[in-house]
């Protein structure tokens, strides 16, 4: 489990763009080092955020992106009658608000799962950079493709599939997006309640925790409160109808 002081002395130690061991998923390859320079002078990091805070609320006018530098974050909406709908979760390297571009206020509300550290990139302030780094544009346009491509991807994931093959999907996309960033994709903290995950896939929170149950039964994981060790992936992608967890797969659904 990721420590408190572990993420505020990283913060202390004022990390920056040059630093970060994120760069490579943020940044746009070959940039030069007096590129890095102007972008970090424009990104705003805060004190880490705990459990609960919000980034941003549906409503508010969009200032800027946001990006997951640790922890994790869900995204939600709510509908007229105040229920909330879960569409996304967010892993460290992750882009939050690119939604928002469009309209120019954030369609869903950004809230936090657990102590994180995220930093904010004014929108304004990076569009003017595109017109000075090369490239910087069309990483921008990669993410929005990125994004066009998760939609399409949960769609297909909430169509006419299983409870099984919604949360096989999405315990495989969740190891996948873990070892893209080299962390261990057999065995992480799940940070989002069975309630969220539930929300999430279009499912009854006691259906996720029967197929959680049964998944563990069939010696396809276990799990022990938040941990969860993936025993066998293979049968987990053949089950959701993915690919490898070397594949990257959905990031976060979107409201539109």
């Amino acid at each position: 489990m990721r420590k408190e002081s572990g993420i505020i002395s990283l913060l202390k130690e004022r990390s920056n763009c040059k630093t970060c061991n994120l760069s490579s998923l943020c940044l746009p390859v070959g940039i030069s080092e007096a590129d890095v320079d102007k972008l970090d002078s424009i990104v705003h990091r805060s004190t880490p955020y705990h459990r609960g805070d919000l980034l941003y609320k549906q409503g508010d006018r969009f200032r800027g992106l946001y990006v997951v530098k640790s922890g994790s974050v869900k995204s939600y909406y709510e509908d007229r009658e105040g229920l909330e709908h879960v569409v996304g979760f967010f892993l460290p390297g992750e882009i939050i608000g690119l939604e928002a571009i469009h309209s120019g206020c954030y369609n869903c509300t950004a809230s936090v799962l657990e102590t994180t550290a995220a930093c904010e990139v004014p929108f304004e302030q990076l569009e003017q950079l595109t017109e000075d780094i090369p490239g910087l544009q069309h990483q921008l346009l990669r993410l929005l493709s990125k994004e066009v491509h998760n939609d399409c991807g949960m769609v297909a994931l909430l169509g006419n599939n299983s409870a099984e093959q919604r949360v096989a999907a999405f315990l495989v996309s969740l190891s996948s997006r873990h070892h893209s960033r080299g962390l261990s994709s057999k065995e992480f903290n799940l940070s989002m309640s069975r309630a969220e995950i539930a929300g999430y896939l279009g499912l009854a929170v006691e259906t996720v925790s029967r197929t959680f149950s049964r998944f563990q039964e069939k010696k396809l994981l276990m799990v022990e409160r938040k941990n969860i060790k993936l025993l066998d992936i293979n049968a987990l992608s053949d089950i959701g109808g993915q690919c490898s967890t070397e594949t990257h797969h959905h990031s976060g659904r979107r409201h539109a």
